[in-house]
């Protein structure tokens, strides 16, 4: 039988080290601990949140109901032809050690979107990216439980609705499904994305000109390292604000005013780093009490013994500055509740 327990004081599950008391909470570690979860919620009448790895969350108080931490891990191959392989996930499984164990047996696709912090559940709920590599890109299903009907239903890449950093699961069916396992299809053979950001610069470093899928994934560790703090050495929720995606009328009038600012293509619009626009406006590396903006990345929220409300308020503070000094709204990436 599971463990339940009341008054569970969140903020240790989280990487800002914040958060107020469950209700009730359940640790998860199979699916017939989550059907008894999810029983016991039907039968009290409570509301659900899903807890993965605290890596992509701002808790602001107390959460009434249930709080179920999902840590349902395993991984394996399920399908292989000559050029790609079906490499699936279950939820609770960290999304670092999936990508390390796709690279330990040679399949490509993944190597761009190592280090990301948290589990593989919320992998497609934001549609991570990093290093011009999305989760979309070689996602193929998912399989997700209704917390209701306790009914399971399979959602092709069609059916997530993926976008920047968000899906159909941030959208209509938020707090309607429990992820459970995700299925990528990756290649045999080495098709790298190496032009985003310094990979280039870092391999001319190292006099490497053929690199091989290890060191592509290595490297990538070493950039977000040097660039992000490690969420267990100083709290933090990774990048905290999206980047903003504005119309190309929009960014030439930018432009000519701020003729250094950088830019990224997104389709017919053009993306601006959040970043920079932080940066800009003067909160890199500012202290306010004890939560600041990262003094080597000014889109991370670092906290080290602030509350929710002074996390919120430096939020506020950044997103009204950036807007009076460049007309442009920060939207959060974190998920805030």
């Amino acid at each position: 039988m599971i463990k339940i327990e009341r008054n569970k004081t969140l903020a240790p599950f989280t990487t800002l080290k914040v958060g107020g008391k469950a209700q009730y909470f359940i640790i998860a570690k199979t699916k017939e601990e989550l059907f008894q979860a999810l029983d016991f919620a039907q039968e009290k009448k409570l509301a659900i949140t899903i807890l993965g790895g605290g890596s992509n969350l701002l808790i602001t108080g107390a959460v009434k109901g249930l709080v179920i931490k999902n840590e349902i891990k395993g991984m394996r191959v399920l399908e292989k032809n000559k050029t790609r392989v079906l490499v699936e996930a279950n939820s609770g499984e960290s999304w670092s050690k999936f990508v390390n164990f796709t690279v330990d047996n040679n399949f490509f696709g993944l190597e761009n979107l190592f280090l990301i912090y948290g589990t593989v559940g919320a992998a497609p709920v934001q549609n991570i990216g990093a290093y011009g590599v999305e989760l979309k890109d070689v996602f193929h299903h998912l399989k997700a439980i209704n917390l209701k009907t306790k009914t399971e239903r399979i959602f092709s890449l069609k059916d997530c609705q993926f976008g920047y950093r968000d899906s159909v699961f941030k959208k209509s069916l938020r707090g309607k499904y429990f992820i459970y396992s995700v299925t990528v299809s990756l290649s045999k053979k080495a098709n790298f994305k190496l032009d985003y950001g310094s990979i280039r610069e870092n391999f001319k470093a190292q006099g490497i000109t053929k690199p091989t899928l290890r060191e592509v994934m290595e490297v990538i560790g070493e950039i977000r390292n040097s660039k992000l703090p490690n969420p267990h050495v100083l709290p933090n929720a990774g990048s905290f604000f999206k980047n903003p995606e504005i119309s190309q009328t929009a960014f030439k009038r930018l432009q000519k005013k701020y003729p250094n600012i950088p830019s990224f293509p997104a389709g017919k619009k053009i993306k601006v780093p959040a970043g920079w626009l932080i940066e800009q406006a003067g909160f890199k590396g500012k202290r306010f009490g004890k939560v600041r903006m990262y003094e080597k990345q000014a889109l991370i929220l670092v906290n080290q013994g602030g509350t929710a409300k002074q996390i919120l308020a430096l939020v506020a503070l950044v997103q009204k500055t950036v807007k009076k000094k460049f007309g442009l709204d920060l939207q959060a990436e974190v998920n805030i509740i």
